[in-house]
């Protein structure tokens, strides 16, 4: 990773901010936190803290994913939106280009997931130790080739998304991990977050953001 770290040089994409959060689109290929290294030190986080010195970080996204990233801009705030995504409470929805025809239009994939030590980050099904990882999807149109569908995950393991569609025979195209051959071949991963919808940390109204999926 640290041989092909080339983020892209896009201005911040605001999608909102108060006196409490922050809401950006993070480009896809941009690591939300640094990385070990000075090689890995460009990221949301950093890029974020030049404009507001004082956001403090909630959530994280894969590096090659895009889409809505929320930040705390005051320790209550973080403090309340922490608590929101620990207990399940954001609703999150993606959007993904998966290959093949993905059936029935509606389903849920309830696949418990650990870490795969050797291949690291790789993650792994495993119905022994694995955490609960469940994620809901819809169809939204469909080929042969590929189906684009919008997958919401009940909880927030790393790579799930990835890996249950995966184990359904229906990889994210452009994945490098868990996608092969002519599904792998894409300029990037075909995830991005598109929405968030969760309790404002100034009230507990709640409230709903969107970013524009880019393919």
């Amino acid at each position: 990773m640290s041989d092909t770290y080339a983020p892209p040089d896009t201005p911040l994409a605001i999608v909102h901010d108060d006196h409490e959060i922050l809401l950006v689109d993070k480009p896809a290929g941009l690591l939300s936190v640094p990385g070990k290294g000075p090689h890995l030190a460009d990221c949301l986080l950093a890029r974020v803290m030049e404009a507001f010195p004082q956001a403090l970080l909630v959530h994280r996204l894969d590096r090659d994913t895009s889409g809505l990233m929320v930040f705390a801009l005051t320790p209550h705030a973080q403090r309340h939106l922490g608590q929101q995504f620990e207990k399940r409470r954001v609703k999150k929805t993606y959007i993904a280009r998966v290959a093949g025809r993905l059936t029935p239009r509606t389903g849920t994939v309830d696949l418990p997931l650990i870490v795969d030590w050797p291949n690291r980050p790789r993650q792994m099904v495993d119905h022994v130790t694995g955490k609960p990882a469940v994620t809901d999807w819809r169809v939204m149109r469909a080929s042969e080739s590929e189906s684009r569908v919008r997958l919401m995950p009940r909880t927030g393991r790393s790579h799930q998304l990835r890996v249950h569609m995966q184990a359904l025979g229906h990889p994210i195209l452009g994945d490098p991990f868990y996608a092969e051959g002519a599904a792998r071949a894409h300029p990037r991963l075909m995830l991005h977050s598109e929405a968030l919808q969760l309790r404002h940390p100034d009230g507990g109204r709640g409230v709903r953001f969107r970013a524009t999926c880019p393919f």
